[in-house]
């Protein structure tokens, strides 16, 4: 048992479409497969992985530090106690071998993508969904495989209106979504407020809107923000202001009495449990977004959800960042509070097997080996080409 080969493509996702801090004109993310001598069906055993939109592509570092590291390895310093199977958290060992603490930013994209394609192997080996392997290891052993999920869109694109912006939320309605997400601080607050009494104005009495400014406002514009956006009774207010300003969360608590959320541009256990210290994060409101393909993987992620735990916060509050099907699988293994979804955008990397449905925002995981990317026929196609 070993590790034969580790593949990284470097894969646009581009678009016209903005938020309130960059454009996704050059965007790109690395798609990864370990590949392992283990034989199935005639073909080796792969475990895929690739990163969140937003990061762009890790190549660089893959192929420089984090490959070279697991392929000089001994094999036997990768497996298990019984030697059965890989185990992710001494690969994860020997990725960071040689990395000094601190610095978590690029880096932590890279170790992260990696660490989703050997989940996916490890799964594929026990021939079980990633979900049941988590609750397995880590849970009950029985995991929710309905997921509460979200759309996100609502983006800035070019001669866009409010007709373009309506006429895409009413798209994620009629997919089955009652929680749709828009962008903020991409306009004036005056105009932000019109594009969001438009979206109220289609949605039905069990629907929900969020809102995510993606970091963009200092605490003064975060406040006039939210005493504009206290009118209308929103699912959540995200990322309001830079994700390491703990302060600017705090204080906005005071202005602001609904949902606050972020999270998902902190990429370490330190960050995380920084945010909880220090952010003044409430425990019966707040969300928390952390993104395990960004934050050095779910050997991280898990981490950080036994700090939640010990600072007493439900495991419930957590909705991911990214729109993959590796969160969602946490969400059904580890019982978090559901994932984010991107219903038209970065495909095929984000969304569901082709037979999931959503309904009332909820989907039904289907029953998968590894993290259910065979199940996606167009992500998978691309998937098989780095391999054949």
């Amino acid at each position: 048992m070993k590790i034969t080969k580790i593949i990284e493509e470097t894969k646009s996702i581009s678009s016209n479409i903005k938020n309130a801090y960059i454009d996704f004109s050059k965007m790109t993310i690395s798609l990864v497969a370990v590949v392992s001598d283990i034989i199935k069906n005639g073909k080796p055993i792969i475990g895929y992985g690739f990163n969140s939109n937003g990061r762009y592509g890790q190549g660089h570092l893959i192929r420089e530090r984090f490959r070279p590291r697991l392929l000089e390895a001994k094999t036997e310093t990768m497996l298990n106690e019984d030697k059965t199977n890989f185990d992710p958290q001494k690969m994860w060992d020997i990725m960071m071998k040689n990395e000094k603490p601190g610095g978590h930013g690029e880096r932590s994209v890279a170790v992260g993508t990696i660490d989703m394609a050997i989940w996916d192997l490890v799964s594929k080996i026990e021939e079980k969904p990633l979900y049941q392997v988590l609750s397995e290891k880590y849970g009950n052993g029985n995991p929710n495989r309905d997921v509460f999920v979200y759309a996100a869109g609502g983006y800035y694109w070019p001669e866009q209106g409010i007709v373009g912006l309506t006429d895409e939320i009413k798209k994620y309605l009629d997919l089955g979504y009652s929680v749709v997400k828009k962008k903020i601080g991409g306009a004036s607050l005056s105009e932000d407020c019109k594009r969001i009494e438009a979206v109220l104005k289609i949605l039905g009495p069990n629907d929900r809107l969020a809102v995510d400014a993606n970091g963009r406002f200092d605490l003064k514009t975060a406040i006039d923000y939210a005493k504009k956006l206290s009118n209308y009774n929103l699912f959540w207010y995200e990322e309001p202001g830079d994700p390491l300003d703990f302060e600017l969360h705090k204080a906005l608590g005071d202005h602001y009495s609904g949902s606050i959320a972020t999270g998902e541009n902190l990429f370490s256990l330190q960050d995380a449990r920084n945010l909880i210290r220090y952010a003044g994060m409430r425990k019966d409101k707040d969300w928390l977004q952390f993104d395990c393909a960004l934050s050095y993987g779910l050997v991280e992620y898990l981490n950080i959800i036994d700090m939640l735990k010990e600072n007493d916060w439900d495991l419930s509050r957590c909705i991911p960042h990214g729109g993959h099907q590796m969160s969602l699988a946490i969400a059904a293994g580890l019982g978090l509070g559901g994932n984010e979804s991107y219903p038209d955008l970065f495909q095929p990397y984000g969304g569901f097997p082709d037979e999931v449905k959503v309904s009332n925002s909820y989907i039904t995981l289907p029953e998968i080996n590894g993290i259910g990317f065979e199940g996606k026929s167009d992500l998978y196609s691309i998937m098989k080409k780095m391999t054949n």
